[in-house]
């Protein structure tokens, strides 16, 4: 009797004991973008190799980072972000970011595969997500100390979100580099040959959906003709 009423309170802990390890493993890998972002070199090595990353963390700063650009857009002073608010659509602004991200992570990943890459998928993902977070750190403060910037203060606001964007391009190199174990001449070809890759795939997607509105609007026009003559 008492080894059949203590099995659920053992499944309970263990649940409860796996959900505290989960969360704590996932607070350790958002503290840990700090370490990455100012050590990239060995931070980006130990990301995926030693499991400091996460994909859950990795997820929380591509949310944050496309809430910010969205922030970015509808709340910087009009003194620096000249945008229509009323015409701002947040989830397209979000696909225009996030689909064309994807794109260049699975380009990364197809060809860099073929050369000796290391890196899988979900490591290129995530490498690239932390290497998201100097945007998220900087522009998002931003946003705020744009509405109390003068417009002669313009140039801070400027030199700022330029450096973000810098350092983020700077991670995302680093990143590539240390995850597929290539030199940084190597790396920097197939950060070309990335790009060439992803706007292929982008013109293949355009192509297919191109010829599937072709299909279906032949489809459509001959049922509507069928449907015509049977009456």
């Amino acid at each position: 009797m008492s080894t059949t009423k203590s099995k659920p309170v053992s499944d309970a802990s263990s649940r409860a004991a796996a959900r505290k390890a989960w969360w704590d493993r996932y607070v350790h890998a958002l503290k840990y973008s700090l370490h990455v972002i100012t050590h990239p070199f060995d931070g980006f090595w130990d990301l995926t190799r030693e499991g400091h990353g996460t994909l859950a963390a990795a997820n929380t700063f591509m949310l944050l980072f496309l809430l910010t650009r969205v922030l970015k857009l509808m709340y910087t002073s009009f003194q620096f972000v000249d945008v229509a608010v009323q015409h701002i659509n947040v989830f397209q602004q979000m696909g225009s970011l996030l689909l064309p991200f994807l794109i260049l992570c699975l380009a990364n990943w197809a060809m860099t595969t073929l050369f000796d890459g290391k890196g899988r998928f979900i490591d290129i993902y995530i490498a690239m997500c932390y290497a998201l977070v100097p945007y998220i750190l900087i522009q998002l403060p931003m946003v705020l100390v744009s509405n109390m910037l003068t417009f002669e203060e313009a140039s801070i606001h400027t030199v700022l979100l330029t450096v973000s964007v810098i350092w983020c391009a700077f991670l995302a190199f680093v990143g590539l580099m240390q995850i597929h174990d290539y030199s940084p001449g190597k790396t920097l070809i197939f950060v070309v040959v990335t790009v060439v890759g992803a706007a292929v795939i982008i013109f293949l997607i355009l192509v297919f959906f191109s010829l599937l509105s072709d299909a279906l609007g032949f489809f459509v026009s001959l049922y509507r003709e069928m449907a015509f003559r049977l009456n």
